[in-house]
């Protein structure tokens, strides 16, 4: 026998044998393929009509060549209620082996004319069915919190592995109808190919209307999207209902986004990924008073996501024009809720991070020109369970820095005589001369002593040597704002309360404070002037009472003496007023006599002067709760009727005359 010739007879006849088994089972599965695909339609709509209480139709269903199914007229209606969606066809290329097991794999999916409508009115509408929760055998354990990673983690996954090769929409539009606010959305074409997105957006939110494109791509193996999002529009993008919700504008030229990466372990879901905007551009009245401006933002950043826990990774990073900070954040909300918040700035030239302040915000600083480098540095902690134990300190750290050319605002005018002026509600109410032209003008060695220490002793008794700053001062106002929900309590130094009279106005903004601080720090630690002279001028500047502005001003309406002829008890009550200079009249009565609070102040603040040796012991037990009223004011308290004749503790019940502890007593 002839094996070589047998071997090669038996494998022809295999081989004819499996082509032609391969063969009759292509013509078995093209000939009954139609029959196939109109059990896995008719599957498909059992589904969502069994998940969902919607009438779904598919109108026709056919191969218009080897594996690509064509549908037309598809609609899915709501069991009473308005039609949803529909679309005039579908063109999908579709696996006939995945059609065997009724789970359809699309490789290539094509949409033409498709409208999707959602309608809401007075309460009732067409799709919050699809956001409802799935009826489950065992009710959730209420005793964990959920876990957004979790959820998250699901929701990319899905959107993820459900992503066709290759997708064209053609002619898409959605609307959105309520009693009060209307959208639609025109997307004329969307490619999705080899990864690369394209397509072209409509937006109009009520009467805003957004013109955008959208570049990106997308790699659906390895979690990985990115989009460039942009307009040609000159007004930039803007984003809707937030002048209606938040009283703001923000607009921004281009944002660039991405995921780049995600890990889901341990219950946690980390992702990294990028954001970058250009132009943006803020408009909020507690931010600033005019647009705030940065011209190239990012951030690139890593966050996690678990129960109870959510934070921010010091792998994060943040740009701000040419600056770069490096945020740290976490927040634990069980057994009790837990902020962190750390920030460190990369080492910055001078003149960088001057000019990467956000345009609006610091408008003194214009033009400014240093040399050296900057690096600032913060941290914040703290307990809600055990608010006292707040941590905080925030320092920006200077080396071989100098100012070379001072911008907007020349801060060495605190050196000499310049004008004044007063501002009430934004409008100018008074202007005057800080210096020896102006008669009412007191220098530092004319004014009382037990004046000027009564009021570094409530004020700030540290101002001789701190740098403009008191960090414990600080840390219990926030400790006392966070504790009543609410901004009740500032830690202003009389550096930052000088500041914020002579340069700035008294508008409480974000701006406003964020320039207070940066003025005060380059003053403080470049020693543009010396301590002296800027307690000089503030107590030549500061409010005392109605149009009563100065320490002679406010000697002459009080008590009819010169500054420098004021007793303890007078310097007292002119210190214990500061805070709320409007409010003089209600530390007495309508016979001229303190009431409780300001004698509790009086007995508090000797105290500490007598402990400092501010004061004498003879000044201390000699000191009686009174002054003797002269002038002016004389006239508006003595003879004056109370507001009201109830009276709570000696104060009228609609007055609120509450001294915060002095700063040196907080730690």
């Amino acid at each position: 026998m002839n094996w070589k010739a047998y071997i090669k007879r038996t494998w022809k006849y295999w081989a004819i044998g499996i082509f032609s088994l391969i063969f009759i089972t292509l013509v078995v599965l093209f000939s009954f393929r139609a029959r196939i695909l109109k059990l896995v339609v008719k599957e498909v709509i059992s589904r969502v009509e069994g998940k969902y209480p919607v009438k779904f139709t598919i109108g026709k269903a056919d191969f218009s060549d080897y594996n690509t199914v064509r549908m037309e007229k598809i609609a899915l209606v709501p069991i009473g209620r308005d039609t949803l969606m529909k679309t005039s066809n579908i063109d999908v290329e579709i696996s006939v082996k995945s059609m065997l097991f009724f789970r359809p794999v699309f490789s290539e999916l094509t949409i033409e004319n498709a409208f999707l409508t959602a309608k809401k009115d007075n309460g009732t509408d067409n799709y919050s069915f699809l956001m409802k929760k799935k009826a489950t055998a065992a009710p959730r354990d209420t005793t964990k919190s959920r876990n957004y990673g979790d959820l998250l983690n699901r929701l990319i996954e899905t959107a993820f592995e459900n992503v066709p090769d290759k997708v064209n929409f053609r002619n898409f539009k959605g609307t959105y109808e309520s009693n009060r606010r209307q959208i639609n959305i025109a997307m004329p074409e969307l490619s999705i190919e080899d990864g690369e997105i394209k397509t072209a957006i409509s937006v109009q939110t009520d009467s805003l209307v957004n013109k955008l494109r959208v570049n990106g791509f997308i790699d659906p193996d390895e979690y990985f999207i990115k989009a460039s999002l942009y307009t040609e529009d000159p007004a930039g993008i803007r984003l809707p209902y937030i002048k209606e919700r938040f009283d703001a504008k923000i607009s921004f030229d281009t944002l660039h986004l991405s995921l780049q990466d995600k890990v889901f372990r341990k219950d946690r879901l980390t992702v990294r990924g990028t954001a970058r905007v250009n132009n943006l551009e803020l408009n909020h009245p507690k931010v600033a008073d005019t647009d705030v401006r940065v011209n190239n933002g990012a951030i690139d950043y890593v966050i996690t996501l678990g129960e109870n826990y959510y934070s921010l990774d010091s792998l994060t990073k943040v740009t701000v024009n040419k600056m770069v900070v490096y945020p740290q954040a976490s927040l634990v909300t069980k057994p009790s809720k837990k902020i962190s918040l750390k920030m460190r700035s990369a080492k910055t030239e001078a003149n960088d991070f001057f000019q990467s302040l956000p345009e609006g915000m610091f408008e003194s600083f214009e033009g400014l020109q240093a040399q050296g480098f900057l690096t600032y540095n913060m941290n914040l902690f703290v307990d809600m369970a055990q608010v006292d134990s707040l941590k905080f300190d925030s320092n920006l750290d200077a080396q071989y820095f100098n100012i070379l050319q001072y911008g907007k605002t020349d801060f060495r005018k605190l050196n000499q005589p310049f004008e004044h002026t007063v501002y009430e509600y934004g409008k100018p109410l008074r202007t005057f001369t800080v210096g020896p032209a102006n008669p009412n003008f007191t220098p530092y060695n004319q004014i009382s002593s037990y004046l000027k220490n009564a009021i570094l002793t409530s004020e700030d008794p540290r101002f001789f040597t701190h740098k403009g700053f008191h960090q414990g001062a600080f840390r219990h106002s926030m400790i006392a704002n966070i504790k009543k929900n609410e901004f009740v309590r500032g830690g202003s130094t009389i550096s930052m309360q000088l500041v914020k009279n002579v340069f700035l106005t008294r508008k409480k903004t974000i701006a406003r404070k964020a320039e207070e601080i940066l003025i005060v720090w380059l003053i403080e630690n470049n020693r543009i002037t010396t301590k002296q002279r800027m307690y000089e001028v503030y107590l030549n500047i500061i409010e005392w009472g109605p149009n009563i502005y100065g320490v002679k001003e406010a000697s002459r309406f009080f008590f009819s003496k010169q500054p420098s002829q004021l007793n303890l008890a007078e310097s007292l009550y002119l210190a214990s007023i500061i805070p709320s200079p409007k409010l003089y009249r209600y530390s007495f009565d309508a016979y001229g006599n303190l009431r409780s609070r300001p004698r509790y102040y009086f007995r508090l603040i000797s105290g500490i002067m007598r402990r400092k040796g501010l004061i004498s012991d003879y000044d201390y037990n000699s000191l009686y709760p009174a002054v003797n009223l002269q002038g002016r004011a004389r006239d508006l308290i003595v003879t004056a009727t109370p507001i009201d004749t109830t009276v709570v503790d000696n104060v009228p019940i609609d007055i609120d005359l509450d001294f915060d502890a002095p700063i040196d007593l907080l730690d």
